[in-house]
């Protein structure tokens, strides 16, 4: 009686936590359920852990982690008075009332390291909330020295999103070159340790950090090298393919940037918004840049209107050939270019303003004398004829357009345009078509997943049905999987 007194007097408290008791319950039940992957070595455990925290986010306060770590840490111990020291102190009442809950649940005297590093976890993604950035830093860093000393499979899933937090906590800060050192021996260890989704997720943060700083050959000559597998995760794999593109656009390798970066914003979740639309932005300019105008469905995607709206206005530029209009757009939208880092290649697309504004005047005159075609083209030089002679020439050599030039009249005569359907290009569009069509279905193929010893043991009703409900409860999660992750 006695027990249910003091329970009674401890929930009858103001609101203001009513909500904690509530979220300390899951946050304990997911720290079970780390304790039971760990103890059977079931990685997928832990993944559901990590889906789970992800939905909790929102609901982490000061004083619901200091309840979580008197429950789940011993009092006094190392891991215990650090991670406390990065939680800020709020109300005392609060405090009091949080520990005296948790003081119901004796504290394990070893806890096991997947649940110290969930510990680990929990606090930077608040501090990251937060905006603490400074304490996030300290934190993550603390959390990567501990983790160098554990070499367990299931603590890879835990230490996978640790090292894309350590990155952000330092991109945060605008320290991310300092842990470049850091980040290429962790994907060393890993490397050693046979760590594949821990090698996927540093290759993809040393890439992040290399774009960062413009060092795309350093990026190309990691990429190359490091070891390449089947990929474990669905998100840092789109994150390969999205940086995958990034360097082969540089590199003026636009059919496998196009290949890339298209496949990204396909695989991409629906609540990754934001990479999303990165994807599309970077897609739109190289399409352009091999010629290519893309349909106005692109730009009409649900949520990212107003976001390609000046890519829109710049392929409508690029589609009429008008090069004072592409001026103005790229002048208008500098700052919004810039800040995406595409304004470099923006500034490659100016050429092909010209190629297209010339197919257009070949298509429409038969003959026409060079002075028109700089007028027409809008050429600001010194000399435009000269510049319009030159254009010209290259345009017939490179095929752009099918006429000849006449240099003692100062002409350009096109040729009459034949059946299209008497040339190859019907066909090469077709089997473009045949092999994206055949391609995915046989990622799709891949991607496919088939219970273990499924050919060497007939399972029976009940582990089929306990199959399907883990099933279902995976699809669940993966759906509603916020994007905290982009």
């Amino acid at each position: 009686m006695t027990q249910d007194v003091e329970m009674k007097e401890q929930h009858q408290p103001s609101n203001s936590t009513t909500s904690s008791p509530s979220t300390l319950h899951h946050l304990k039940e997911i720290a079970s359920l780390i304790e039971t992957g760990a103890y059977a070595k079931e990685t997928r455990r832990i993944q559901r852990a990590v889906r789970l925290t992800n939905t909790l986010r929102r609901k982490l306060k000061a004083s619901v982690l200091y309840a979580f770590l008197n429950f789940a840490l011993s009092a006094g111990s190392e891991s215990f008075n650090r991670l406390i020291s990065y939680l800020p102190k709020e109300d005392e009442y609060e405090m009091e009332v949080d520990t005296a809950t948790s003081v119901t649940q004796a504290p394990a005297k070893h806890p096991l390291p997947e649940l110290e590093i969930y510990c680990y976890l929990l606090v930077l993604i608040f501090l990251i909330d937060q905006k603490k950035h400074i304490e996030a830093k300290a934190c993550s860093s603390a959390s990567i020295a501990r983790l160098k000393n554990l070499n367990r499979r299931t603590v890879d899933v835990l230490a996978s999103r640790l090292y894309s937090y350590y990155s952000l906590s330092y991109e945060l800060t605008g320290d991310l070159a300092e842990i470049r050192g850091s980040l290429l021996a962790l994907h060393r260890i890993a490397t050693l340790r046979h760590d594949e989704l821990g090698q996927e997720t540093l290759l993809n943060l040393l890439l992040r950090n290399y774009l960062h700083y413009n060092l795309y050959d350093q990026a190309e000559k990691l990429r190359s090298k490091a070891p390449r597998f089947e990929a474990h995760s669905n998100q840092q794999f789109c994150r390969y393919l999205f940086y995958l593109g990034k360097i082969r656009t540089i590199q003026l390798e636009y059919t496998d940037a196009k290949e890339s970066l298209l496949q990204a914003a396909r695989k991409a979740p629906a609540a990754a918004l934001a990479f999303r639309v990165q994807c599309n932005k970077w897609a739109v300019i190289v399409r352009l840049l091999l010629g290519e105008i893309p349909e106005r469905t692109v730009f009409m995607q649900k949520g990212m209107e107003s976001a390609l709206r000046p890519y829109f206005e710049l392929t409508n530029a690029v589609r009429i050939g008008d090069l004072e209009l592409f001026k103005s757009v790229a002048e208008k939208f500098s700052s919004t270019f810039s800040k995406d880092r595409t304004h470099n290649l923006i500034v490659r697309l100016r050429h092909n303003v010209i190629r297209t504004g010339l197919r257009n005047i070949s298509i429409s005159y038969s003959r026409i004398s060079l002075a028109d075609v700089a007028k027409k083209l809008r050429l600001d030089s010194a000399n435009p004829v000269a510049d319009a002679e030159s254009i010209v020439a290259k345009a017939i050599r490179d095929g752009a357009i099918d006429a000849t030039l006449d240099r003692a009249n100062g002409w350009m005569v096109s040729k009459e345009t034949g059946d299209i359907y008497s040339t190859n290009e019907p066909q090469m569009a077709f089997n473009s078509r045949i092999a994206f069509c055949l391609n995915m279905h046989n990622e799709a193929v891949r991607a496919l997943r088939f219970p273990p010893n499924s050919h060497k043991e007939k399972e029976s009703a009940e582990k089929r049905r306990e199959r399907q409900q883990q099933e279902q409860e995976l699809a669940k999660h993966i759906a509603e999987e916020d994007d905290d992750e982009f």
